[in-house]
């Protein structure tokens, strides 16, 4: 599509019909300090060929992911997406499909996201799915909200501080206007949340852990989920790489009443951060507390199987005060990526995978101990973990980024008490050399 501007006379007519005489008039309601003054210093114009080949020697000046060797994980993962994905979600029923509001007349992405709620209440080992919410950090909050309306007298939540910064930041945003108190679980020097302050604590509506936590650990979820349900807490677990569960027994396996986070890891691009899936799992008795929507099966009056929306219980469905969320469009098309993914690999396929992960991570782990490198925590990893390298961190990331090498995640920023530590992510697109060059390049 070629790109045509507004000629002046355009620009004319259209201020004419508006009653504005000037494009300054029409900005005139924006405080100047907050306006441009001048035009933009941009070059002239060029050919299309001249263009072309100017944009292609900027984007040369960058390094493609696919060319540099990057250990960044914290939410967002490399996996390969097979081929059979790419393709078949290219269809068009599914890839211009948007909500459906008539779903009677959309039976092929309603049985989509059906599967996609069998497939992920399998891998978490819950009762019920919703058909997604927005990303990770949502779900939580959503979560929490969900316990709220469960315990209707309670006004706090005790929320660890090994889950994703991001997502406490988005918590805190959603709870700032409900006189709701969020209680931060301090971490120990196992890289685990600290629950011993619990048993203090009333007037408690929900206890929040992350598994894989932040740090990458594997936290005790079962004996945190008695303790909270001792208080007449529900239990929250949430994640942000589900692949663990793979291996791991889903949080429906250790008594978790939610069990919520981000599903990018399952068949979804990276997409330079997004767009995320957010995964919403809890008990059947919790379901009309449900945020967003519910696909079920049924069969028609001639007993062919079809599926409905059973629960919608959104401002858009139904009276605003009865509605559960304000969450507005469930990521229809990344559910049924992530459907199309786990159908691909299967249950053997998961497990291999999630082994691969795992089997990488440790090898890489022993490497660098003993390169010299040291590990704040030693709680059980999946395939991420903190790591201190040896030498100074600034230098080392300036250093290795000039060979294309991105070597983790400073937490300086979310942490500063783990101030020169790299948060470190290994996937199954990382080869034992790549795994082995980033041993040497950090001792050199």
């Amino acid at each position: 599509m070629r790109y045509l501007p507004h000629t002046q006379q355009d620009i004319q007519n259209m201020l004419q019909v508006i009653g504005a005489s000037s494009l300054e008039e029409l900005f005139a309601t924006i405080p100047e300090d907050c306006r441009r003054q001048g035009d933009l210093d941009l070059p002239g114009p060029m050919s299309e060929w001249d263009l072309r080949r100017h944009m292609t020697e900027l984007s040369s000046s960058t390094v493609h992911s696919d060319q540099a060797k990057v250990f960044l994980g914290a939410g967002n993962y490399e996996h390969y997406i097979p081929a059979a994905l790419r393709h078949l979600v290219s269809r068009s029923e599914f890839y211009t499909a948007y909500t459906p509001y008539q779903p009677e007349v959309s039976q092929g992405t309603l049985q989509g996201i059906f599967e996609y709620q069998t497939l992920i209440s399998r891998l978490m080992g819950m009762e019920v799915s919703n058909a997604s919410v927005y990303d990770g950090a949502s779900a939580l909050s959503e979560a929490l909200l969900l316990t709220l309306r469960i315990n209707k007298k309670r006004s706090r939540v005790a929320v660890s501080q090994a889950i994703h910064p991001h997502y406490r930041k988005v918590l805190a945003t959603y709870f700032e206007p409900l006189n709701i108190e969020i209680v931060e679980l301090p971490y120990t020097s196992e890289g685990l949340t600290d629950t011993s302050g619990l048993d203090s604590m009333e007037d408690l509506a929900a206890v929040a852990l992350q598994s894989p936590n932040f740090f990458g650990c594997i936290e005790p979820i079962g004996s945190v989920a008695g303790k909270a349900h001792d208080l007449g807490a529900l239990m929250v677990t949430t994640f942000s790489e589900p692949l663990a569960y793979g291996i791991l027994e889903g949080p429906g396996n250790h008594d978790v009443d939610v069990a919520c986070g981000e599903g990018q890891s399952l068949g979804i691009p990276q997409s330079f951060g997004g767009p995320g899936l957010g995964i919403f799992c809890t008990r059947k008795k919790y379901v009309r507390n449900l945020p967003g929507r519910l696909i079920g099966q049924t069969h028609d009056r001639e007993g062919r199987r079809g599926f409905v929306m059973t629960i919608a219980t959104r401002e858009q469905h139904i009276r605003r005060e009865k509605a559960t969320s304000n969450i507005c469009s469930n990521q229809n098309l990344c559910a049924i990526m992530a459907a199309m993914y786990m159908a691909c690999l299967g249950g053997s396929g998961m497990r291999e995978l999630a082994q691969l992960n795992l089997d990488k991570a440790e090898y890489l782990k022993q490497e660098l101990k003993a390169a010299g490198a040291s590990f704040p925590f030693s709680a059980p990893t999946f395939n991420e973990f903190v790591v201190r390298y040896p030498g100074d961190a600034t230098s080392l990331t300036d250093r290795l980024a000039t060979k294309g090498i991105v070597p983790g995640l400073p937490l300086d920023d979310y942490y500063p008490e783990l101030a020169g530590h790299h948060l470190v992510s290994v996937t199954e697109t990382k080869k034992k050399e790549d795994l082995d060059q980033l041993v040497k390049e950090v001792t050199a």
